[in-house]
């Protein structure tokens, strides 16, 4: 799996848990995407999570991981991005039914909402399952997918 990774400052101390969790998955690639393009440019966690969704939406990686204070400003912004559903998930069952309930390809979690612990048994969770387009969820993350070419 080729995972898109980014935080702000307020995420860094929790993402560097996660990036080393992540290195002794086998299956899994990841390209931190939290630095600015450019050392002057200011590097506000819309601007990360902005990459991290497009990076997704262009389909050069299949999900994501954001990380800021709350976890919940790099939801709303990867949501703006047409295609992109983002969750926050501060538990392992919301984790778990972000993708398995709605096809969310970015999970985000908030460094001064949780402990490294809890982050790494959430990340573990939602790389775990996969998301099986069935008749109980499919027609509702269809649904959602409608509205938001509605409002294109």
């Amino acid at each position: 799996m080729k995972l898109a990774i980014g935080c702000d400052d307020a995420g860094e101390p929790l993402l560097a848990v996660v990036r080393e969790m992540l290195g002794g998955y086998p299956n899994v690639e990841f390209v931190d995407m939290s630095a600015a393009p450019a050392p002057e440019a200011e590097n506000f966690y819309p601007d990360v999570a902005e990459r991290v969704a497009l990076a997704i939406a262009s389909g050069e990686f299949e999900r994501g991981i954001l990380i800021c204070g709350t976890g919940l400003g790099v939801a709303m912004t990867a949501c703006k991005i047409p295609g992109i559903r983002a969750a926050t998930c501060h538990d392992v069952y919301s984790a778990e039914r972000a993708v398995l309930s709605n096809n969310a390809q970015i999970l985000t979690m908030g460094a001064r909402v949780i402990g490294p612990e809890l982050a790494k048994t959430i990340v573990n969770a939602w790389l775990n399952v996969e998301y099986e387009d069935n008749a109980r969820s499919g027609p509702k993350v269809k649904r959602m997918i409608e509205i938001e070419k509605k409002y294109l």
